[in-house]
């Protein structure tokens, strides 16, 4: 990768300052829903400093070293700015209450087990989520580099938070970039009452210095941290997202909250997207399948990752790889719109808009979260 090549990416990545985005003007598509985003307003608004500070001190406090307090506050703030604020600032008094009851070992550091080429086994050893999916990806991006593709499986980790991080990390180096990770048993299998799979979070991701398109979905209808948000807001789902306590498709977070029948994403083919992603990232890591995690009790921890990143400006070059997607993004853009109002976008292309308005504007935190946070 050219240095040219990895300034112009960094764009649209995980950015590192406050300032580096403010100051690009390359981002010209700022797309935010009308009706949250007047919510949004009438909320409290932190700067991103500010915000990232106080998860730090938090970190700190609990016994965290300082390196990897910076990284892990980082990164939350990061998903905040973007507008995934369920798995950030409202994910955040949660993260203190594993560290609190233990499932969190802020002292521990992933260790490589095995490997072989391109591939690596390494164990989270129960560390901070988002430290250890980071540091994973850092190197599968490394092995990447030296052999054109690179694989690490990690087991014994925590909840990531934002997985779509990973994905923004990949695309910042150049690299496609493919990760996944299990969960505990939080979604009935397609034709089951009963949660016996998990809705296994999913990211792709291809570089593009004008924005990098980012996919990063749960293999439910809805994650439940956009459940929570929406029932936060007083907001019904914008489609059936599981069932109430009748057995019918309902569109109510609340009342899919209660019975925890979830909607897989394509009905039968989420169902069975999960299984197999369970199935691959518990036998290249070593690690707990959905099953295993749901035997160590109700709240989530131990889980197992996949993490994969590919050289796609050295495998397709560089001038190749901006056309080819330009291509397929110009041919998107094009689309005949349902509503005229309403563009049809990429994925990743939204949270550009909240990324460029939060930086700006301050990241909104309700008072009463904000409230609790600064008693942490």
């Amino acid at each position: 990768m050219t240095r040219a090549f990895a300034q112009r990416h960094r764009v649209a990545s995980a950015f590192d300052t406050t300032e580096q985005l403010l100051a690009d003007q390359a981002i010209d598509a700022v797309y935010i829903d009308d009706r949250q985003l007047i919510k949004e307003q009438l909320m409290p608004r932190i700067q991103f400093e500010e915000l990232k500070a106080e998860f730090k001190r938090v970190l700190i406090k609990k016994g965290c070293d300082e390196s990897s307090a910076d990284l892990s506050a980082q990164l939350m703030t990061q998903t905040s700015c973007d507008g995934v604020y369920s798995h950030g600032v409202n994910r955040f008094p949660r993260v203190i209450d594993y560290i609190d009851k233990g499932y969190i070992d802020l002292k521990a550091k992933p260790t490589r087990v095995d490997g072989m080429g391109a591939f690596e086994r390494w164990d989270g050893n129960l560390g901070l989520g988002n430290v250890n999916a980071k540091l994973s990806m850092d190197r599968a991006i490394e092995l990447a580099r030296a052999n054109g593709i690179g694989c690490v499986a990690l087991s014994n980790t925590n909840h990531w938070l934002r997985g779509g991080s990973y994905g923004w990390q990949a695309a910042d180096a150049g690299c496609v970039g493919i990760c996944w990770t299990n969960t505990q048993p939080n979604m009935p299998a397609w034709g089951a009452r009963d949660r016996r799979i998990g809705n296994n979070p999913f990211v792709m991701a291809v570089p593009r210095h004008e924005g990098h398109v980012v996919v990063d979905i749960a293999m439910a209808q809805f994650s439940y941290g956009q459940m929570e948000s929406s029932a936060m807001r007083g907001d019904l789902l914008p489609v059936p997202g599981g069932y109430d306590e009748q057995g019918q498709l309902s569109c109510d977070p609340k009342e899919i909250a209660k019975t925890w029948r979830v909607l897989p994403v394509g009905y039968w083919k989420g169902s069975s997207m999960s299984i197999v992603m369970d199935m691959i990232a518990a036998v290249l890591s070593g690690g707990r399948s959905t099953v295993g995690v749901g035997k160590l009790g109700s709240d989530e921890y131990g889980l197992s990752q996949v993490f994969i990143a590919l050289d796609a400006t050295r495998i397709a070059g560089e001038d190749y790889l901006a056309s080819a997607i330009s291509e397929a993004i110009e041919n998107i853009h094009g689309s005949a719109r349902v509503d005229p109002d309403q563009p049809v976008l990429y994925p990743g292309e939204r949270s550009m808009g909240y990324r460029k308005d939060n930086l700006a504007n301050g990241i909104p935190v309700g008072d009463e979260l904000w409230a609790r946070i600064k008693a942490l």
